[in-house]
C-alpha cells in the first residue's frame, strides 16, 4: 500500500461540541475513511486534563490529537512540521487567532501547502484580510457570503464553496416512543408549553441578552404558563452576558426561561431539537449557524436573522423552512484587529411578530415547515456530498501542489532593497 497522505490540522478540538470542532471532525473522518489519509491534530480552544498525545479510538496511528491551550504557538508548529513532515496543513476558524502562523507562512509553504477552511461573518469586503487570504494555497468557504467575500478580496487565490453539513442519521425526526424518557428527565413540560430553543455561544454578537429581554416580553403577553425558552449555552461565558443575572432581574426565573448548561453528545442534542417546537438564531452577524441547520435536519422549523450563512438555510429562494427576518438597520463596529464589519440589527416588533406567528401556527403547518427544512438539508447540506467534496479537493491539492521534495506552484517571497 502507498504511503498515506499526512495532514496536520490546526482547529478546535475535533471532539469539542463547537461548530468548528464538529466540522473539523467531519472533514477528518471523511478523509480517513478513504484509507489514504492520516492526521495529526492540535486539539485547540479548550482546557485539557492531560496534555500528552492521544490516539483516537478506532483509528490508532491514523488520528493523533495533540492537546493545546488556544491554537498552539509558532515554536510548536515548527516542531511538528519538521518532525512529522506532513503533506498538507489544514486549518479553520478566524484568521486573527493565527497571527504567528501568517508570520511564518514563508517557512511553511515552501514545503507544505496551506489549506484554509474559512468563515467570515458579514460584509463589507474585509480588505484587511487580504494579507491572510493571499498567504494560502487554497481556501474553502463555508457559506455563499464567505465565498463572495474571498473572491472579491483575493480573486487570485483558489477558492471553493463547501458549506457545513450535518449527519442526517443523527439529526433526524424521532417518534414519541424514542423521546418519552428524554422528555420526562430533561424537559418535562415540553408537551404543556410551546417551547422555543436557542443553541449558541453566549457572546455579544449572538444577542443572548436581547433574546432574554424580548422573549420575556412575549411570555408576559401570552402567559408564562404557556411558553418557555430553553437556552443551551454557558450563561457565565466571559465573552457574553451574565444571563442568570438578567433572568433574575426580569423575574423570569419561574420556568419561562431555562438554562441548559451541560455539554452533551450530538445524539442528545438531536433529541432536544425534536422535543422543542422552534429554534431561534437572531445573531447580528453569523458566518454559518450550525445549530439551525441541525434543527432543520431534525424536522424543527427556525426563526433567524437574514444575515450571513443563516439566510441560505431558512430559504432556498422559493420555499421557506421557518421565518427569516430582514434586518431593520446596519451598524458598523470594529476593533484594532477587525477595523470594520457590519452588524445586522433586528427590530424588536418584527421578532415578536415572528414569535407570535410561530406560536399561533397550526401544528400541522409548523411540522410541514420542518419536514420541508429536512429535505432542504438533505439536498444541499448532506454529509455524503460534504465528504465527497473534501476528498476530491484534498486529492487534487496533493496532486497539484505536492509537498517537500515534490512541492509545486509556490515561490517563496524575498526581501528586496528599495532604492
Amino acid at each position: 500500500m502507498d504511503k498515506k497522505i499526512k495532514v496536520f490540522v490546526i482547529s478546535d478540538h475535533p471532539m469539542a461540541p463547537s461548530g468548528v470542532g464538529t466540522q473539523t471532525k467531519y472533514v477528518i473522518t471523511s478523509l480517513i475513511n478513504t484509507g489514504r489519509y492520516q492526521f495529526i491534530c492540535l486539539g485547540g480552544a479548550m482546557k485539557h486534563p492531560d496534555y500528552s498525545p492521544q490516539k483516537v479510538e478506532g483509528f490508532e496511528d491514523d488520528w493523533i490529537i495533540q492537546p493545546v491551550d488556544g491554537y498552539g504557538t509558532e515554536e510548536m508548529i515548527r516542531s511538528i512540521i519538521w518532525n512529522e513532515k506532513p503533506d498538507i496543513l489544514w486549518f479553520m476558524t478566524d484568521p486573527r487567532f493565527y497571527g504567528w502562523l501568517w508570520q511564518i507562512e514563508n517557512e511553511i509553504r515552501k514545503n507544505v501547502p496551506m489549506i484554509y477552511y474559512h468563515v467570515w461573518d458579514n460584509y463589507p469586503f474585509p480588505m484587511f484580510n487580504k494579507k491572510f487570504y493571499d498567504s494560502n494555497d487554497v481556501i474553502a468557504s463555508i457559506s455563499k457570503v464567505t465565498y463572495d467575500i474571498v473572491n472579491n478580496v483575493s480573486p487570485d487565490v483558489e477558492n471553493h464553496y463547501i458549506p457545513h453539513a450535518v449527519d442526517p442519521n443523527v439529526f433526524k425526526p424521532r417518534n414519541n416512543e424514542e423521546l418519552e424518557d428524554f422528555k420526562e428527565s430533561v424537559l418535562a413540560k415540553a408537551d404543556e408549553k410551546f417551547t422555543f430553543f436557542w443553541n449558541n455561544r453566549n457572546a455579544r454578537r449572538k444577542q443572548s441578552g436581547t433574546l432574554v429581554h424580548w422573549f420575556n416580553e412575549f411570555a408576559e403577553e401570552v402567559g408564562p404558563d404557556n411558553v418557555q425558552l430553553v437556552m443551551h449555552t454557558d450563561p457565565g461565558d466571559p465573552h457574553g452576558q451574565d444571563l442568570v443575572a438578567i433572568v433574575k432581574n426580569l423575574k423570569a426565573d419561574d420556568g419561562r426561561i431555562l438554562m441548559s448548561v451541560d455539554k452533551v453528545p450530538p445524539e442528545t442534542l438531536a433529541k432536544m431539537y425534536n422535543v422543542v417546537d422552534c429554534t431561534i438564531n437572531i445573531s447580528d452577524a453569523e458566518g454559518f449557524g450550525l445549530a439551525t441547520l441541525e434543527s432543520l435536519s431534525s424536522g424543527t422549523p427556525i426563526i433567524v436573522n437574514m444575515t450571513g450563512g443563516l439566510q441560505e438555510q431558512v430559504t432556498d429562494g422559493e420555499n421557506w423552512f421557518g421565518i427569516g427576518l430582514e434586518p431593520s438597520s446596519k451598524t458598523v463596529i470594529g476593533s484594532q484587529e477587525v477595523p470594520y464589519i457590519y452588524e445586522d440589527r433586528l427590530n424588536k416588533e418584527d421578532f415578536l411578530n415572528a414569535l407570535r406567528t410561530m406560536y399561533n401556527m397550526p401544528e400541522e403547518e409548523r411540522k410541514a415547515l420542518g419536514a420541508a427544512g429536512r429535505e432542504h438539508v438533505i439536498k444541499n447540506y448532506n454529509f455524503e456530498n460534504f465528504s465527497k467534496q473534501w476528498v476530491e479537493l484534498m486529492d487534487n491539492i496533493h496532486e497539484k501542489y505536492g509537498s517537500w521534495s515534490t512541492r509545486k506552484h509556490y515561490k517563496s517571497w524575498t526581501f528586496e532593497e528599495v532604492v
